[in-house]
């Protein structure tokens, strides 16, 4: 293979975890559950909706509402306490306790549909919820456990791709067993709960081990003190309470328009009962792709960028819903083919499709974030955090929207208030953290002005303290390193650099090191090199260009001493890379100044090669600039 042409590594997909024992009974376990629930959920209200049931209330939008209720309840209750009991025990095993309460949670629950009584009915569904909470911090917590940092992002699209598919199926599949089902029947249904419950505990049975990650700790009961506590001590950690109330606002944003699904489709557009499914199908795919694409779209790292990117999307195809939406309903009672059949239905059903599609993009490296920030002995708690602060977001969401549509206004303009809140939460959030924004502008470099092909990526180290050292081609030379570079890097850049703006933010926000010649500022020389020192001390990955310099003519510049000082004071492996193709380009000085001319190429292919570390006792300046110049080869 010659250097000017480096074949990049081929991608591995996500998809060959669910050939993995590590994975693969983890994720039918946690599909089949999601399932269950939207079965039961959805046939109980199809019951009240059909009116088998003769309850004492006889108000049937109460009782459904009652149910909704009930069902989100524990998650406030027992969140706290379940969190504690998924960190301090072996969670393989709290999965397997948790399918064998769902097969005798679904018993009572087939009694309860037998017998026709709302008030089993309805302790049963507390009780699924009970169950759900207490599966919630298993679930995300046992993922890091099994999976390495490089495949968080693609396990978490993979288990956000099956709990959305499962939401779909299980709530078609609970409405119209009921619903097509001979005189009411509720034998179908119970015996899908049954099947399904059971099939769930068998396979949990091949789940490996995840061992206790804070098995020590002290397990306190009170739920309303537990739960203050638990939130409190979540926002101390800044990134990961950010994350979580990201997180939950997307649940109150999709919880907005899954519950107005039916009446937009009925009397909005003019639909009967299977547009209003085609329209949740739509969402649910729509997140689903989303969710899956991520990993691709993130390199196999954990690629904060991707929210923002999202939270756009949200925002935008949530505004072109509004304008889509027809002012008078297509029809009146419109089967799938009738709807899809009438102008403007491919513009709806788009904008769905995409306000799912971008839900995934925004929620899925989030979860992935949590999971890689957390202490490993806090991770479940963080997550029960998490559903806390979901369980709230929903009953807000819902608050929301009985007062909205209380005072008159449209579902339309319901839709158009979620959409521009989400611009200013997002607004908010990415403000509180800067890193978000900052990785979203690196992102979008490296996906829309090149094309890059990396070679011997591993080579640099996932831990422990190293040096970068790397030729400067161009004024976007650290964004392209630090976008392609798996673990967080420190970059020293000359101060003049440091100081762009816009460039700026993203410098200041990745704690970059700023540095004068002596000559400039002594002062500010000096500190460089004591935050270098620091830096290392620490195990952080440090990026030099030892050039000192942009070069002028698209050939390297003798490199100059700096970093021999640094390997003086902290002897760490030095890590060469060749920086290709990136002379011509809209950053570079060749052709006029950087910045001040048109791009020659777009998705122009650059090359990222990496060299064996070099010991630190191995290094001089001829060494190095032979090594690098032969990483490089002829490919300017």
């Amino acid at each position: 293979m010659s250097q000017d042409t480096p074949e990049p590594t081929p991608p591995v997909s996500q998809f060959r975890l669910l050939r993995q024992r590590r994975f693969a009974p983890y994720f039918v376990t946690q599909l089949l559950g999601a399932f269950n629930d939207n079965v039961y959920k959805n046939a109980l209200v199809a019951l009240i909706a059909f009116a088998s049931i003769n309850s004492s209330s006889g108000d049937d939008s109460l009782l459904i509402n009652l149910a909704a209720g009930l069902f989100i309840l524990p998650f406030f209750l027992f969140s706290a306490l379940f969190g504690q009991v998924a960190d301090k025990y072996e969670k393989s095993t709290l999965i397997r306790y948790a399918k064998l309460s769902e097969i005798g949670i679904m018993s009572c629950g087939v009694v309860a549909l037998t017998l026709n009584s709302m008030p089993l009915l309805l302790a049963v569904l507390f009780l699924m919820g009970t169950q759900s909470a207490f599966f919630g911090p298993v679930k995300y917590g046992i993922l890091p456990q099994h999976l390495s940092e490089s495949e968080l992002t693609g396990g978490n699209g993979l288990v956000e791709l099956g709990t959305f598919l499962a939401i779909l199926f299980g709530t078609i599949a609970g409405t119209q067993l009921i619903a097509k089902s001979a005189t009411g029947s509720v034998v179908p249904v119970s015996i899908v709960l049954m099947l399904v419950a059971i099939a769930g505990y068998f396979v949990s049975r091949k789940i490996p081990s995840a061992p206790a990650s804070a098995p020590s700790l002290r397990i306190r009961f009170n739920p309303l003190t537990e739960t203050v506590n638990l939130v409190r001590s979540t926002s101390e950690h800044r990134i990961i309470f950010q994350s979580i109330l990201a997180i939950s606002w997307f649940w109150f944003l999709g919880a907005v328009y899954l519950a107005q699904f039916p009446v937009y489709a009925r009397d909005v557009l003019g639909g009967s009962v299977d547009v209003f499914t085609l329209l949740l199908g739509t969402f649910s795919v729509g997140i689903a792709m989303g969710s899956i694409l991520c990993e691709r779209m993130s390199s196999e790292r954990v690629e904060i960028g991707l929210v923002p990117f999202g939270a756009m999307g949200l925002t935008l195809f949530g505004l072109d819903l509004v304008w889509a939406t027809p002012a008078a309903p297509l029809g009146s009672g419109l089967a799938v083919m009738g709807f899809i059949g009438a102008a403007g239905a491919w513009r709806v059903l788009l904008d769905i499709f995409l306000i799912g599609l971008f839900g995934g993009f925004y929620i899925v490296p989030l979860y992935a974030l949590i999971q890689k920030t957390s202490a490993p002995d806090r991770l479940s708690r963080a997550i029960a955090c998490n559903n806390i602060l979901n369980a709230l977001f929903m009953v807000l969401s819902a608050l929301l929207a009985l007062a909205v549509l209380a005072m008159g206004a449209s579902i339309a303009q319901l839709f158009l208030l979620v959409a521009v809140l989400n611009a200013v939460v997002a607004l908010y959030i990415f403000r509180q953290v800067p890193e978000f924004f900052m990785r979203f502008l690196i992102w979008l470099l490296i996906h829309t002005l090149y094309r890059v092909r990396k070679q011997d990526m591993h080579l640099i180290p996932q831990s422990g303290a190293a040096i970068v050292v790397a030729n400067h081609v161009s004024f976007v030379d650290a964004l392209l390193l630090g976008g392609c570079i798996k673990r967080p890097v420190r970059f020293v850049m000359y101060y003049k650099i440091y100081n762009i703006p816009v460039l700026n933010f993203i410098f200041r926000t990745a704690k970059a090191i700023p540095i004068a010649g002596r000559s400039e500022d002594e002062a500010l020389y000096e500190q460089a090199f004591e935050r270098m020192k620091a830096a290392l001390e620490q195990g952080e990955l440090l990026c030099i260009f030892p050039e000192g310099q942009i070069t002028q003519n698209g050939q390297m510049s003798p490199l100059r001493p700096g970093i021999l000082r640094v390997l003086e004071a902290q002897p760490v492996p030095v890590v060469p890379i060749a920086l290709q193709g990136l002379w011509g380009s809209l950053f570079s000085r060749k052709g006029g100044p950087a910045f001040f001319k048109l791009p020659r190429r777009i998705f122009a292919r650059i090359g990222l090669i990496v060299g064996k570390p070099m010991p630190a006792d191995s290094v001089t300046l001829d060494a190095l600039e032979v090594r690098l110049r032969e990483l490089r080869g002829d490919w300017l």
